[in-house]
């Protein structure tokens, strides 16, 4: 692996980690950083998820004595039961429709008008939320993730469905989800932090699992490069995002993905991404 190529797999990396855990769709802005840097083709499309991994170490790291004490309580604690449960029901709505569609949603759905569209969407619902949030003080009525019920779970999980949909963003659409069906904004950014476990988990092991005939040993030192960045920049990024949300709210995430969303246009009518490669 050159200097050139590992630089490239760093700043992959870093866009992964920093943007994987923000309402603001690590999809679109990898996609963008690959043209821009000319890191494309599908071993590329292979990396971009599997570095994935990286940014589940980094949530897996920062809440890992929380992750102790449930492997501990497992068979014994009913909380722990309670919460891997919760996981579990809200991990397999989008699972099951990926699996089902994938294939359908990646031919007709990445492309830059409806990616552009899920931007612009998802931005207006961000800034409906946050109104609600603010003039009905009352609407959350849970206020850690212990609250939850299998209900709740549920919700979020069918919320995080919408995810599917290139440009909607995984996290803003399980936060803001947890935040409408009732969730204080805490309670929502951590399960949504959770729910990344199994839910980046399995895309990265199917992904690479269902690309291996395309994949080469000679490639493992560019996806540990851009693990190792993704790890980095996710750790700090979990970090900033729990003491950002402690006295602000998802308002300027929703302005700066209607600003991406016009970029995408952009960007496509000019020529200069190829969005749906």
């Amino acid at each position: 692996m050159d200097i050139i190529l590992a630089l490239k797999a760093i700043i992959m990396g870093l866009v992964e980690g920093f943007t994987e855990f923000l309402p603001i769709s690590s999809t679109g802005h990898l996609i963008l950083a690959g043209s821009l840097i000319n890191f494309t083709g599908e071993v590329a499309k292979v990396f971009e998820i599997a570095i994935q991994a990286g940014a589940i170490l980094a949530v897996m790291w920062e809440y890992r004595a929380r992750i102790g004490t449930v492997m501990k309580g497992l068979t014994s604690d009913p909380r722990q039961q309670k919460f891997v449960i919760n996981l579990i029901v809200a991990f397999l709505p989008a699972a099951a429709l990926g699996f089902l569609f994938s294939k359908a949603i990646k031919a007709h759905l990445f492309k830059p008008e409806p990616v552009a569209l899920a931007f612009i969407v998802g931005a207006f619902v961000i800034l409906w939320a946050e109104r609600r949030h603010k003039t009905l003080p009352g609407s959350h009525r849970i206020e850690t993730v212990d609250d939850m019920t299998m209900l709740d779970a549920f919700k979020v999980g069918c919320a995080q469905c919408f995810a599917l949909v290139p440009g909607t963003s995984r996290s803003g659409a399980t936060i803001i989800g947890g935040m409408l069906f009732g969730l204080s904004r805490k309670a929502a950014t951590e399960f949504s932090f959770f729910l990344a476990i199994p839910t980046l988990l399995a895309a990265t092991v199917y992904s690479v699992v269902k690309a291996r005939h395309d994949l080469h040993m000679s490639d493992l030192p560019l996806f540990l490069v851009g693990g190792v960045a993704a790890f980095v920049s996710a750790f700090l990024c979990v970090r900033w995002l729990l003491r950002f949300i402690s006295s602000h709210d998802f308002t300027g995430f929703a302005w700066y993905r209607i600003v991406f969303g016009i970029v995408i246009l952009v960007t496509a009518h000019f020529g200069w991404v190829n969005w749906v490669d």
